[in-house]
């Protein structure tokens, strides 16, 4: 029992039932009853790792500890309570660490969440792979789990304003089967890129209608938001404006 991660849960499923949020939930039976396993996850909105837990949850109530920013431990209110829920930091200046600490937690029996994209996906797609998962994955001898998230950016995601009311959003979650730790670092996360990009496409198709011109739909699919290269390039120069910024414009 873990007080502190249970009645987080508690409020969590408390908060999404006062949403009206509907979620669909396919593949609990890859999630291992017990042992260490990376939990890959797509990333499309600022809640995905609220949501991608559930799977787990309902295996057994295992809990996922996430990887996130060490800013986020940082703050006097939210630090407290990601080390009581023992998620790991990461510091992107001593990444070193956070990637010993995931691989300790999974030689443990833990499981350990992950975003292979490391950033929001502008564009919905699933964007190109760290090869940390995997890397992480070899090292501990554990399956990587697939896991793809279809609804979330409707909530909460990058340049559009949160959606907390109660919305009755439909969200999809899907895990595949577990990836075995083999082969090389590059054609694991390979593998991995594959898997979730057809997982993804199988939970749009049996989600329902993608309305014409939406936010929230790909542009693959006639929506307005950017297509995969779009966003890349919208990235490329956040990532350009926030350095400009750190040297001083110079």
């Amino acid at each position: 029992m873990e007080p502190v991660y249970d009645t987080v849960i508690a409020i969590a499923r408390s908060l999404w039932a006062a949403e009206g949020l509907k979620f669909t939930v396919t593949g609990v039976e890859n999630v291992p009853k017990t042992g260490g396993a990376v939990v890959a996850i797509n990333h499309t909105g600022y809640l995905d790792f609220t949501y991608a837990g559930l799977p787990a949850f309902l295996q057994g109530k295992r809990k996922v500890r996430f990887m996130a920013k060490k800013e986020v431990f940082d703050h006097r209110i939210s630090g407290p309570i990601m080390r009581s829920l023992k998620h790991i930091p990461v510091d992107r200046s001593a990444g070193a660490d956070s990637y010993r600490a995931a691989v300790e937690y999974l030689q443990r029996g833990e499981l350990v969440g992950v975003y292979p994209e490391a950033t929001i996906s502008r564009s919905f797609e699933i964007k190109d792979f760290k090869s940390g998962a995997a890397r992480m994955a070899l090292e501990a001898g554990v399956p990587i789990l697939p896991t793809v998230i279809w609804g979330a950016q409707r909530v909460w995601t990058k340049g559009h304003p949160k959606r907390l009311g109660r919305t009755n959003i439909p969200i999809s979650i899907g895990v595949g089967e577990p990836i075995a730790p083999d082969g090389d670092p590059a054609s694991l996360t390979e593998r991995l890129h594959k898997t979730m990009s057809e997982e993804l496409l199988t939970l749009q198709q049996n989600y329902g209608p993608h309305p014409q011109g939406e936010f929230w739909v790909p542009a693959r699919l006639g929506g307005s938001a950017p297509t995969l290269e779009e966003a890349n390039r919208m990235d490329a120069e956040d990532l350009a404006a926030r350095a400009a910024k750190r040297d001083g414009g110079i």
